[in-house]
């Protein structure tokens, strides 16, 4: 039970930039796991000596966490002001146009690093004994920073001035526009926080989990992700947190069940998803994000 928690809520900080950037600016950013990845990627070359194909700078490991969220939020600006923006108001194109992102991010770091596995440096190594279970500190940290995230972005969301108008601009841009609300700008300052929170989940989950960097390692939390906002219900970040609960524990009883298949755990959480868009074609709370209070 312990650990399955623990899992769930690593799970829906992976997918709360994700959920984030649907809900405002309406688009499917198939580019997210990408963006997971260059916040691994930059915390490495922040941080490690092993094998760097330059002359690393190795800075303390929480200075190295906060450059490394802010560069990847930067990076997803530029990326929304020069690839979405353009296509924003196609679903399909901006959808297809995130996709290439995410392959040209990966062959670029292969082109610069190569196909090696690197080692993420751990923040607290060690673990820590909870109700019987041991848990390691980075999943504990990775636990309770997702838990603070989304705490935090629901009241920045519902308290402040600008998450008023992020509500705004989801329920209608063009209305928003008309009460004066720069929504180009705006929508940009959300990709910027969801490819923030997408470089943080990469560095702390990549840390807890596998602990190494590499090319391909953005393709399991895309579609992770993918499952948990489609299963909650695209937009809704209450259904973000309940669906990556119910996938993990999905997937942590299907390996209790059957431990000799258990590398199919991802398969879990697709398999539910489409149990619940059987049932409810929307997911579990289908509405958007301004509707939430």
């Amino acid at each position: 039970m312990l650990f399955g928690a623990i899992t769930g809520g690593m799970l829906a900080l992976l997918a709360l930039g994700f959920t984030l950037i649907y809900g405002v600016a309406d688009v499917v950013n198939m580019a997210h796991g990408a963006l997971y990845m260059l916040g691994a990627y930059t915390f490495w070359a922040l941080t490690s000596s092993a094998g760097m194909p330059f002359e690393p700078i190795q800075l303390d490991l929480r200075l190295a966490l906060i450059l490394a969220v802010v560069f990847v939020g930067i990076v997803g600006s530029i990326v929304y002001r020069l690839i979405i923006h353009p296509v924003i108001d196609d679903m399909v194109a901006a959808l297809v146009v995130t996709v290439g992102l995410g392959l040209i991010v990966q062959e670029l770091i292969i082109n610069r690093f190569g196909s090696y596995r690197w080692p993420i440096a751990s923040f607290i190594p060690g673990f820590t004994t909870i109700l019987g279970v041991k848990v390691t500190y980075p999943r504990l940290m990775a636990f309770l920073f997702s838990l603070a995230l989304f705490a935090g972005l629901w009241i920045f969301i519902t308290k402040t001035k600008i998450g008023t108008a992020m509500r705004a601009v989801a329920q209608d841009r063009e209305v928003a526009m008309l009460m004066g609300i720069n929504t180009e700008r705006l929508c940009m300052l959300t990709m910027a926080l969801s490819s923030s929170l997408a470089g943080l989940a990469g560095i702390l989950i990549t840390a807890s989990t596998t602990g190494m960097a590499f090319p391909q390692m953005w393709m399991e939390p895309l579609y992770m992700s993918f499952a948990i906002v489609i299963l909650g219900g695209l937009g809704s970040i209450k259904g973000t947190l309940i669906g990556a609960f119910i996938v993990a524990y999905a997937g942590e009883t299907f390996v209790r069940l059957a431990p000799e298949v258990g590398f199919l755990r991802g398969a879990v959480a697709l398999a539910v998803m489409v149990l619940v868009l059987i049932v409810r074609p929307k997911g579990l709370f289908g509405k958007r994000i301004e509707l939430e209070e």
